[in-house]
């Protein structure tokens, strides 16, 4: 899980688990391809590659691996994947965005709709949640970036509107149109982000509760293993007791 602290969380993504690394990495190799074949092989002129790759080097996802994710953006026989988003309700009344990068539109909204229903959850229709979300960028850095103190004056400088750091490292957010001007920015001050990215942050969370808490994660966890899948975003908060039952 990531977010910031290790027991709050707000967007679910796959752990470092050895039994779900490969799936990791394919992931990971399709948004390389996806954005080598959209904005060309070269990351210095491809910001978001450039992204791509900071993830999976991030993942320790070999070189060799990378390397060929980008030169099958050129292959003839590459699938021809879209971008699809799917706004869902989990337990409790969690708000559930998922984006996907998928050659078969039908089969992952078939698959999708399935781990909805079969955990505990609904499929909505578009926009059905999506406007309880900020569409922002997130800017992450791992904790020997600088101190808080530098990272938090180089996030003002760069025009971000907020940052936070802890012992795992340093997120900053930015509004959606100072993307790309606030990541350079920061490149330029901090070096190369550990991930640079848009995403959906919940303007409000929803507390869920020790009885909602295990279906939740189990719609959260069925959703992000499903191979079309790349992020699961959700507007909850799990309090460090029940998340601590969880894990145990």
């Amino acid at each position: 899980m990531a977010g910031h602290s290790k027991f709050k969380n707000i967007m679910f993504r796959k752990g470092a688990q050895d039994a779900k690394r490969s799936k990791l990495f394919s992931k990971l190799a399709k948004e390389v391809t996806v954005a080598a074949k959209l904005g060309g092989p070269d990351p210095a002129s491809n910001a978001r590659l450039r992204s791509a790759i900071a993830a999976a080097k991030a993942q320790s996802m070999p070189k060799d691996n990378i390397e060929r994710a980008v030169k099958r953006a050129s292959s003839n026989d590459m699938e021809n994947y879209e971008e699809v988003q799917y706004e869902g309700f989990g337990p409790g009344g969690v708000s559930i965005i998922v984006e996907a990068l998928t050659d078969n539109r039908n089969r992952t909204a078939s698959e999708v709709r399935a781990k909805f229903s079969k955990n505990g959850g609904n499929l909505g229709a578009s926009g059905s949640v999506s406007h309880q979300f900020d569409r922002v960028g997130m800017i992450r850095y791992p904790a020997d970036a600088g101190t808080p103190e530098k990272v938090f004056e180089a996030a003002l400088e760069a025009g971000a509107e907020d940052c936070q750091s802890d012992e795992e490292g340093h997120e900053i957010n930015c509004a959606l149109e100072d993307f790309a001007a606030v990541r350079d920015a920061l490149e330029a001050a901090l070096g190369e982000a550990s991930e640079a990215r848009l995403v959906w942050k919940p303007q409000i969370t929803v507390e869920v509760g020790a009885d909602d808490a295990p279906t939740l994660m189990k719609i959260l966890d069925a959703l992000d293993d499903d191979d079309d899948v790349q992020n699961v975003y959700a507007n909850y908060e799990i309090s460090d007791e029940v998340m601590e039952r969880l894990s145990a």
